[in-house]
C-alpha cells in the first residue's frame, strides 16, 4: 500500500511550522503512521547542508548553488526517508517541498524555472505531492511575526531563531509569495491554499478539513 504524501508551504512567518507540528499530533493521535520531515535538514546529511544555507553568517552563497545545495538535501530526503515511508504505508509530512524552490529560489533569487522544475524532478525521481497546503500571508504581517520571535529556532540544527531568509528586503519577499500563489493558481487540484493571517485555531481547522478530505477509507476510519 502506498501512503499519502503532504507537504506544507509558505513564506517565512506564516505560521506554517506551527501547523505542521500540530497536523502530525492530530493524525497521531488518530493512531495514523505518521512520518515527518522537513527541509533543508531531513536526513543526517540534510543536517550537515543546513547551515550553509539557513546561517546568517552565509552571506556570499549564489543563488544557483543556494537551489542546488536544497536539491541535494532533497534527494537525500526522498530517498532515505520519504519513498521508504510511503512504500510502507505511512502519512509523510513534510515542512518544505519541491515548491519552495520554485518560489524562493526562483521567483524570489531569479534562477531560472525550467532548470528548477527538471532538477527538482531528477532529485525527486519524479515525486509530487498528493496535497500541498499553502499558508498564504502578507509579506508585512509575516515580517512582524518574524520580529516577534523570541523563543528560539523552529528546528533544533539551527544557530539562531532567525535565518538567511528572514532577514531579507520585504520585496524578496513578496515575489516569494507571488510565486506561491501563481504555483496554486496552475496546480488547484494539489495546491490548497489556506488564510493564515487569522488564528493558529482557525488555520488548523482549515488544515484538517483539507486533510481529511484526501485521507484513503483505511485511514480516514
Amino acid at each position: 500500500m502506498r501512503g499519502l504524501f503532504i507537504t506544507l508551504e509558505g513564506i517565512d512567518g506564516c505560521g506554517k511550522s506551527t501547523q505542521f507540528e500540530m497536523l502530525a499530533r492530530a493524525l497521531t493521535d488518530r493512531g495514523l503512521p505518521v512520518t515527518t520531515t522537513h527541509e533543508p535538514g531531513g536526513t543526517g546529511i540534510g543536517r550537515q547542508i543546513r547551515p550553509i544555507l539557513m546561517s546568517k553568517s552565509q552571506t556570499g552563497l549564489d543563488p544557483l548553488a543556494e537551489f542546488l545545495l536544497m536539491a541535494a538535501d532533497r534527494a537525500q530526503d526522498v530517498a532515505e526517508k520519504v519513498r521508504p515511508a510511503l512504500e510502507r504505508g505511512d502519512i509523510v509530512i513534510a515542512d518544505r517541498f519541491i515548491d519552495s524552490s520554485v518560489a524562493f529560489q526562483g521567483y524570489g533569487r531569479g534562477v531560472e524555472l525550467a532548470a528548477i522544475t527538471a532538477i527538482n524532478r531528477l532529485a525527486t525521481r519524479g515525486l509530487e505531492p498528493d496535497l500541498t497546503i499553502l499558508f498564504d500571508l502578507e509579506p508585512a504581517t509575516a515580517a512582524g511575526r518574524l520580529a516577534a520571535r523570541t523563543n528560539g529556532p523552529t528546528h533544533a540544527e539551527d544557530e539562531t531563531a532567525t535565518t538567511r531568509f528572514d532577514v531579507e528586503a520585504i520585496e524578496f519577499h513578496r515575489r516569494v509569495r507571488e510565486g506561491y500563489l501563481k504555483l496554486a493558481a496552475e496546480h488547484p487540484s494539489r495546491i490548497r491554499v489556506v488564510d493564515a493571517s487569522g488564528s493558529v485555531e482557525a488555520a488548523h481547522e482549515q488544515v484538517m478539513a483539507l486533510v481529511m478530505r484526501v485521507l484513503s477509507p483505511e485511514y480516514a476510519r
